[in-house]
C-alpha cells in the first residue's frame, strides 16, 4: 500500500514541467568589516533576515552566506560553506533569490543536502511546487484530533507506547545505545506512506551507512533523506532540519501519512546555539541562548495532522549528554512533545535490543489509541517491570522470599517471557495486531 501510494505520486507528477533554480541576481553590495568565530560582520548592506549574500574570497571566488541579524549599520552573516581565502574588506553582495527549489514526488528515493542539492550523484529532481522552508504557523483549530494508530513495526512501541498518526515523540538516548538502529527498524517496517529522514549534525560516515545498510533499497524507495553532517556549517544544519520538515509537509498536503525521523533535535539546537552566540546573543541555560528554546517549538509544531490532508508523525531523537535526562534541550523537548521513548544504557549493556526503558517512557496518547484489554495488560507489565527493578539485587543474591510481594512473584515467573517480548531482531517486523496479541499472551492468566 505504501509503495503503491509513492508510485502513484511519481506517476501523477512525472509529466508536469518544473523549472530548476535560476542564477541569483546581485542586489546590493557592502564590505566585510569583521570576522568573529563563525559570524561575519558587514557594513553597507540593508537586507532582511534570511536574505542570501555572497562574500568574495581570493581568486574571484565567492562564499554563500545568510543574514542572521543586524545592529545599526552592521549586518551579521553566517556562511553556508568553508571560509578559506577570506580577506579583510572583501566585497559582500546581497543576492535576490532566483526560482525557489521545487518539491515533488520525484524527491522519493533521493538523498539531498541542506540546500536542496543532490548528494546521490543523480540529476536534481524537477518537482512540481515551490519549496517553502518557513511556512506560516498552522491554525491550531485546523488540526484534526489524533485517533488512528501508526504501525512502526517495533513490538515494544506498538504494544506499550502506541503512537498515533500525527503525534510528535522524542527518542531520548545517549551515544551508542542503538538509536540509529531503532530508527532504521521503524523506517523499514512502518506502514506510513512516506518516510522523511533528517540526518542533522551526525557523523558523515553514518549518512552512507544509514542509506545503504539501515534503509536499504526497499526502504529508500519510499523515503527521502536530508543530510547535513557534523562538518556542515551551523546554518546548513539548521536549514537541513527545516528542509526535512518542508518535504514532509509537502507529502502530507498530498494526503499521505508521513513518518518524519529527525536525528537529531539536539544537533539542531546546538547549531542554533552556535549562531546565536556568534551574533552576540547572551547565553542563558548551560550556554544556550533564549532563541534556541523559541526555535524548538517552531520546528516541531509543523508536524501533526491537518483537516482534509494527511499527517506527519514526528520522531525526534534527543541526545542526553552523560545520559542526563535533565539536559536543557531534553527538558525543553519533553515539554513540547506528545511523549518520549527512553533508550537505556543499562538495558543495552544487558544485551536487550531495542534498549527501550518502558518504565521511563510514555506516550501521551496511549489511552486514546488503545482499548481496555491492551491498557490493562500494559499496566500489569509495567508494574511487574517496576517490581523486578526494585528487588533485582535481592533476587540476584537469593535473598528475596517468595510470597513477599505478588507483583515481584509474577515478575520472576514471567521474566523470560517478558524479555523475549521486549527483544526484537533488526529484520523482524512486529505489526500492531501481532504486538497487541503478544502483550496479552505475556500478561494473561493473572489470578
Amino acid at each position: 500500500m505504501a509503495a503503491a501510494t509513492a508510485m502513484t505520486l511519481v506517476d501523477r507528477l512525472r509529466h508536469r514541467g518544473a523549472q530548476l533554480p535560476t542564477a541569483a541576481v546581485p542586489l546590493a553590495t557592502g564590505r566585510l568589516d569583521r570576522v568573529v568565530g563563525l559570524a561575519l560582520q558587514a557594513r553597507g548592506l540593508s537586507l532582511p533576515l534570511e536574505a542570501t549574500c555572497a562574500v568574495e574570497t581570493t581568486h574571484d571566488t565567492w562564499v554563500e552566506a545568510e543574514v542572521v541579524g543586524f545592529s545599526d549599520d552592521k549586518t551579521f552573516l553566517m556562511p553556508t560553506g568553508p571560509l578559506s581565502g577570506l580577506q579583510p574588506a572583501a566585497r559582500v553582495a546581497g543576492r535576490r533569490l532566483g526560482a525557489a527549489p521545487r518539491i515533488g514526488a520525484d524527491w522519493l528515493g533521493r538523498v539531498m543536502a541542506a540546500d536542496a542539492t543532490p548528494l546521490d550523484g543523480r540529476p536534481p529532481p524537477r518537482g512540481e511546487a515551490p519549496l517553502i522552508l518557513s511556512p506560516p504557523p498552522l491554525n491550531p483549530l485546523l488540526r484534526e484530533r489524533i485517533g488512528a494508530p501508526l504501525d512502526v513495526g517495533v513490538r515494544a512501541i506498538n504494544a506499550l507506547l502506541t503512537l498515533g498518526r500525527g503525534q510528535r515523540v522524542g527518542l531520548f538516548a545517549g551515544s551508542g545505545v542503538g538509536k540509529s538502529t531503532l530508527l532504521g527498524m521503524m523506517t523499514r517496517h512502518t506502514t506510513a506512506d512516506v518516510t522523511v529522514v533528517g540526518l542533522i549534525g551526525e557523523r558523515g560516515r553514518e549518512v552512507r551507512d544509514f542509506v545503504h545498510d539501515t534503509l536499504g533499497p526497499e526502504g529508500l524507495a519510499r523515503a527521502c533523506v536530508i543530510a547535513a553532517p557534523a562538518d556542515a556549517s551551523p546554518l546548513a544544519r539548521l536549514n537541513g532540519a527545516r528542509l526535512a520538515t518542508s518535504v514532509a509537509e509537502y507529502f502530507r498536503d498530498q494526503g499521505c501519512d508521513v513518518l518524519l525521523l529527525m536525528d537529531s533535535l539536539t544537533r539542531y539546537a546546538q547549531a542554533a546555539r552556535e549562531i546565536g552566540l556568534a551574533v552576540g546573543e547572551p547565553p542563558a541555560t548551560r550556554g544556550y541562548p533564549p532563541s534556541v528554546f523559541a526555535r524548538l517549538p517552531q520546528l516541531v509544531e509543523r508536524a501533526g495532522t491537518v483537516s482534509g490532508r494527511g499527517s506527519i508523525t514526528g520522531l525526534y531523537t534527543v541526545l542526553t549528554e552523560g545520559d542526563d535526562l535533565q539536559d536543557p534541550v531534553a527538558d525543553a523537548a519533553r515539554a513540547i512533545l506528545d511523549g518520549h521513548i527512553v533508550l537505556s544504557r543499562r538495558i543495552a549493556e544487558q544485551g536487550r535490543f531495542p534498549a527501550i526503558d518502558v518504565e521511563a517512557s510514555v506516550s501521551r496518547l496511549f489511552s486514546t489509541l488503545s482499548d481496555a484489554p491492551q491498557r490493562d495488560a500494559a499496566r500489569r507489565l509495567r508494574r511487574w517491570l517496576a517490581a523486578w527493578q526494585r528487588n533485582r539485587d535481592l533476587i540476584a543474591v537469593g535473598a528475596y522470599q517468595s510470597g513477599a510481594d505478588a507483583d515481584t512473584d509474577e515478575a520472576i515467573a514471567r521474566q523470560d517471557a517478558i524479555e523475549r517480548f521486549l527483544t526484537q531482531g533488526v529484520d523482524e517486523a512486529a505489526p500492531l495486531a501481532a504486538a497487541h496479541a503478544a502483550l496479552i499472551t505475556v500478561t494473561g492468566d493473572v489470578a
